[in-house]
């Protein structure tokens, strides 16, 4: 929509949020307040209009935190930041299908970026492309995710008065009356939630998740390898390197090496580092789809627990694999 004032043309306007069923709440006859260029966007700093309500009875009133660009460019809720489809963190989803934004992280261009896309995407269109993503990883999806709504989530705030012992309102204060956990899930902001990076949230559900799957990291640090079993006949080393960059586009350069076993269809892929290792597990924790079949991944095993320096692999019996370097 073309503005009259010149100073407002990169401003956004819009005549309803875009929400989850959890944040737009129970309550079939909800009352908005819309206030057009309220306040900046939380990701792209351009003024967008904002949105204001009360979900249901007893909870605490909500606002959209981030503009409609910016949530079409990432699929997710103005207010919570999670994905529309799965209701995840996106940094769960991103990691599961291998997806990378190219939208910037630093303030530089920002705007300028959000603009660019405002231009091509369509009234209800979203940016993310995820039609040619691999099956293992919305198998992943599908498990993780939540399938009601969880109101929960729209509580009112601890009321910081009681946690200073100076609340007097007692059972009238629209606050709650809890002690807050000072743990890494607390630790939350809105750049890191929207980019998919750092999310503690995102962090424990990849964690768990990987450990039901049977990817739980060993105590041994030095093990950074993973071990694909169930690889296809034709496999070769450049075409494994190929579909693991693919899966995992933003570790590229943390993979050191990649060694294939074309005897016992197995690979071996070795990471420079532990983290970058527990992050591909934990993308791969429902297996790998490579040329229509799913391969099998476990944690390689580490040097001083490999008999006789073993450099094959057992398909059929996880105890007799060894890292290979």
């Amino acid at each position: 929509m073309p503005k009259s004032d010149i100073n407002k043309a990169g401003w956004e306007q819009s005549d309803f949020p875009i929400l989850c069923e959890t944040c737009l709440g129970d309550n079939p006859f909800i009352r908005m307040s819309k206030q057009e260029y309220g306040r900046s966007c939380g990701t792209c700093a351009r003024p967008f209009t904002v949105f204001r309500w009360n979900p249901g009875t007893g909870m605490r009133f909500k606002t959209t935190v981030i503009c409609q660009t910016c949530a079409k460019i990432k699929n997710v809720c103005q207010t919570c930041l999670l994905d529309l489809e799965y209701h995840l963190p996106t940094q769960v989803r991103d990691t599961a299908l291998g997806v990378v934004s190219d939208a910037p992280t630093s303030d530089i261009n920002r705007e300028y970026y959000a603009q660019n896309m405002e231009s091509k995407l369509e009234a209800n269109q979203s940016g993310l492309d995820t039609g040619r993503t691999a099956s293992a990883g919305k198998d992943m999806l599908k498990q993780l995710a939540r399938t009601d709504p969880y109101y929960k989530r729209n509580r009112p705030h601890i009321c910081s008065f009681f946690v200073k012992g100076e609340c007097k309102r007692g059972d009238e204060c629209p606050y709650r009356h809890e002690i807050p956990k000072n743990d890494e899930l607390s630790k939350q902001n809105i750049q890191d939630r929207y980019h998919g990076r750092n999310d503690p949230v995102a962090n424990k559900i990849l964690s768990q998740h990987a450990s039901r799957q049977g990817l739980a990291p060993p105590e041994d640090q030095s093990v950074t390898s993973l071990f694909l079993s169930s690889l296809p006949a034709n496999a070769t080393e450049q075409t494994i390197r190929t579909r693991v960059v693919q899966t995992l586009p933003k570790l590229t350069n943390s993979i050191r090496s990649i060694v294939h076993v074309p005897k016992t269809r197995c690979a071996f892929v070795n990471f420079k580092d532990r983290a970058s290792a527990e992050t591909a597990a934990q993308a791969w924790s429902n297996g790998l789809d490579m040329d229509g079949e799913r391969l099998g991944v476990r944690w390689g095993r580490s040097k001083n627990a490999v008999a006789l320096g073993s450099g094959g692999c057992d398909t059929a019996s996880p105890a007799t694999n060894s890292v290979a370097t």
